[in-house]
């Protein structure tokens, strides 16, 4: 006989800890549904998240390096999976919810803008008097509103956990948000997880992508950076000398297990001082409860410092992605005067929105690869 949800629910509540959120508390989705029959609420939501437009779109839109630099770069699509993966281990490892965690992960960059930060930016400055434009709300708005795949309500009709976890992404001390009810201090476990498996993984594989482009030295990594000689000692201690490719993957891997393990080790900590019982007694905690150990945390803000001078404000990286965020920016404008070439959903959301959010939404969903093709259809292959 198949495994049922009743008895996957049980399941959860034999093996997680009394402040994971369980599926069967779940506070329910906006448009009441039937249950599903061999899954749980939050492995239903994983798999809406995963066949969505939304996600699939994600393979060609910029990580760090612009879509197409290089084969093995990452995407916005590499490094979700990469999330969720990290998200998954340390959910595990604290006895929350994996799905839950997953699915937050999976969903937490749906809203990002063709061309990365670059590209959030100017399309924030462009709706600058027409509300603005800010990643992860927008990814709210798609799984609530944008995306139409279902015949009876818009969007995907998640769980209001995972939506939870979505409007609080931004930080791990986010204030309170009142839309649609997300008024707690804090979210669940399984979000603040998420959100720390977010920074654990951009952080560590930014810096695999900066070493494979040549924009990165493993010399200067060793001299300025603590996290990186740490985890370089351990690992000549341990393997020797080894090949550049290799030592780098080895390095980077050991800098994400160091992390992980400081998270899981610092939260396990916290949630016992905090005597939190269940999932709402984490939400009424003033701070997150998922953090890094201090000495960690200084760690991370070094590395972090240095991606920013060495890699993300690198004109190797600045100056194609600001080429790019032009023809979005040509693209806004175009459509502002010529509402007719925009697509028909966006021509109908156009009529109940305004043309200016009807257009943000539009190049927002696009692709960096469709916002070159768009333009080269516009204003011609040699603009």
């Amino acid at each position: 006989m198949p495994r049922t949800r009743q008895e996957l629910e049980q399941l959860e509540r034999e093996i997680l800890a009394p402040y994971a959120q369980f599926s069967a508390g779940s506070r329910g989705r906006k448009y009441p549904e039937p249950p599903p029959e061999w899954r749980t609420q939050y492995q239903r939501d994983r798999d809406r998240v995963i066949h969505s437009r939304a996600f699939r779109r994600l393979e060609y839109k910029t990580q760090v390096f612009l879509n197409g630099t290089g084969d093995h770069l990452r995407t916005r699509l590499t490094h979700t999976m990469e999330v969720a993966a990290i998200a998954r281990n340390i959910s595990r490892a604290l006895k929350l919810n994996e799905d839950l965690a997953e699915t937050i992960a999976l969903a937490h960059d749906l809203g990002h803008a063709p061309f990365g930060h670059r590209g959030e930016d100017v399309l924030n400055r462009l709706m600058k008097g027409h509300g603005g434009f800010e990643h992860n709300r927008h990814s709210l708005r798609i799984v609530e509103e944008i995306e139409q795949k279902y015949p009876r309500f818009p969007g995907l009709n998640l769980s209001w956990e995972v939506r939870e976890g979505l409007i609080k992404h931004r930080t791990s001390d986010d204030h309170p948000d009142k839309r649609a009810g997300f008024d707690a201090r804090s979210s669940s476990l399984e979000a603040q997880v998420a959100n720390l498996a977010d920074e654990i993984t951009y952080y560590s594989h930014d810096l695999d992508d900066g070493l494979d482009s040549g924009l990165l030295s493993e010399k200067q990594l060793n001299r300025e950076i603590r996290i990186w000689r740490q985890a370089a000692r351990k690992v000549q201690k341990e393997y020797g000398a080894l090949a550049d490719e290799c030592r780098h993957y080895v390095i980077i891997r050991c800098i994400i297990d160091m992390q992980v393990k400081d998270v899981v080790q610092t939260t396990e900590a916290r949630i016992l001082g905090a005597g939190v019982k269940s999932a709402d007694d984490v939400r009424l905690q003033s701070r997150a409860l998922v953090q890094y150990s201090p000495a960690r945390r200084a760690w991370n803000s070094e590395l972090r410092r240095y991606l920013y001078k060495n890699l993300y404000y690198n004109p190797e990286v600045r100056v194609p992605n600001q080429r790019a965020v032009l023809m979005l920016e040509a693209l806004f404008h175009y459509y502002l005067k010529h509402p007719e070439q925009l697509g028909e959903q966006a021509r109908k959301r156009a009529r109940k929105l305004g043309r200016h959010r009807a257009i943000c939404d539009y190049l927002a969903g696009m692709n960096d690869r469709y916002v070159m093709q768009e333009h080269a259809r516009l204003f011609g292959l040699n603009s």
